[in-house]
């Protein structure tokens, strides 16, 4: 444990499974926090069983393998613990008692009908921070409902504000709701912890997915409450900044972007594109005008983008004072400058039950002058820390635990083994993937 960190010293019980919460708690790791991640070997997390593999290989155990579980879920221990057996939700209810946080995201019925909600824990500590993270929250008609991040993101209003006019409404296809709730999650019980480092007392955080995600289009509900008025889906234009868009460069299904946002900038704009491209039209000479001819202003800057490279483009519009960025793919965020000075991203050594080696994993975003964050540890093979827990923490003997992995309370092994992922050429053939870059270690510096 590093006391150098802020959260060192906490334990977080971690029953949650797929990526908001789970992420949380893998950035509670990367504070100092001990999370202890509970799953059963009857239900395994869902990211056991997503994402890709090193190199296409799962390796002899699979269920150890994804990159997506690596990175949300590094840092933490792993128990393996079938919840839906009583003695499994006593000796669940023990490991409370040594405890600071629980964090769960069951539907809403499932911890109430265990009598593991908020009021059972607060009776075995008083002090527990407890965190529920449901598709819509604990009350209303919808409480119970199950949800999965891809699906709610339409229901949150996302969707109508993207795609072009008159066309269907699009998704960002990233489970984006997921990633929202991990931040309303973290502050959530961030907040907690002052408070009860102030007060002494503990309590409830009921955090709805769907409520966090309609924050996300603020601007336009105050338009309706304010004005009546519904948007209209605008392609890459936007309701404020003026002339904005994304246009086709040079090179293969390369793109950039740039916003003109005041009379100066779109100056500046015309000034880089220059006047030619107008034909015998004229230009138009302040953003008002370029706003309301928006459609010329596309077709002129597409004739212009289509023969520059995408890099290149991005640096004269910023040479020039204009917002402009290209269109990155996940090749170009890991080869960014920017990013790597910054070093987002740390080369972890995984656990040898991955299959994986050592491979980059996203840290965080932020730097701090007077703390050195990082990923403590790599996230755990199924059942590392079932030892741990059972035996050193809760102090089973050696027959008792015995008993429970006879049972299949505990142990290291699913009784079913995950799907494993698709070959490179059958993800090529079904358009899942659009490039393999077979170099691709001696691209990111792995070799």
């Amino acid at each position: 444990m590093n006391n150098d960190l802020p959260l060192a010293g906490i334990r977080v019980l971690d029953l949650t499974s797929v990526w908001a919460m789970p992420y949380a708690c893998g950035m509670l790791t990367d504070y100092g926090a001990e999370v202890i991640k509970i799953e059963a070997l009857q239900r395994l997390d869902t990211t056991r069983n997503a994402g890709t593999y090193a190199d296409q290989d799962s390796g002899p155990y699979p269920w150890n393998a994804p990159g997506t579980f690596s990175v949300i879920n590094r840092g933490k221990r792993s128990l393996m613990l079938n919840m839906a057996d009583e003695r499994g939700r006593e000796l669940f209810r023990e490991l409370v008692k040594t405890a600071d946080i629980v964090v769960e995201n069951f539907t809403a019925r499932v911890m109430r009908n265990w009598k593991l909600d908020y009021e059972h824990l607060k009776e075995l500590r008083p002090d527990i921070i407890m965190v529920s993270n449901t598709g819509y929250g604990h009350g209303g008609p919808w409480e119970s409902y199950p949800v999965q991040g891809t699906a709610l993101e339409a229901t949150t209003g996302i969707p109508n504000y993207t795609g072009y006019v008159g066309g269907r409404p699009w998704t960002a296809v990233q489970s984006y709701p997921d990633f929202v709730a991990c931040w309303h999650g973290l502050f959530g019980i961030m907040s907690a912890l002052r408070r009860r480092e102030v007060t002494g007392q503990g309590q409830w955080i009921d955090c709805g997915m769907y409520a966090a995600n309609v924050s996300m289009i603020g601007e336009g509900i105050l338009d309706y409450v304010a004005n009546g008025r519904l948007g209209e889906r605008i392609g890459n234009r936007d309701y404020i900044n003026g002339v904005q868009g994304v246009y086709q460069t040079q090179g293969d299904d390369q793109w950039m972007a740039v916003t003109a946002a005041t009379d100066a900038e779109w100056l500046a704009l015309r000034n880089v594109v220059g006047d030619q491209l107008w034909g015998t039209s004229k230009p138009p000479a302040t953003l008002a005008e370029a706003r309301s001819r928006h459609d010329e202003v596309d077709a002129v800057l597409t004739a212009w983008a289509v023969t520059q490279t995408r890099e290149g483009s991005v640096e004269t519009m910023r040479a020039a004072g204009l917002a402009s960025g290209p269109v990155n793919d996940a090749r170009d965020l890991f080869l960014d400058p920017q990013i790597k000075e910054r070093g987002l991203y740390e080369l972890v050594l995984q656990a040898p039950e991955s299959n994986a080696g050592i491979r980059p994993v996203i840290g965080r975003a932020f730097h701090a002058s007077e703390t050195k964050f990082k990923v403590q540890r790599p996230a755990p093979p199924l059942g590392e820390g079932n030892e741990y827990v059972l035996k050193e923490i809760l102090g089973l003997s050696d027959s008792e635990f015995a008993d429970l992995e006879a049972d299949k309370l505990t142990g290291k092994k699913p009784p079913v083994e995950p799907e494993t992922g698709l070959p490179i050429d059958a993800l090529l053939g079904v358009r899942r993937i659009r490039i393999h870059d077979a170099d691709y270690k001696k691209v990111i510096g792995l070799v």
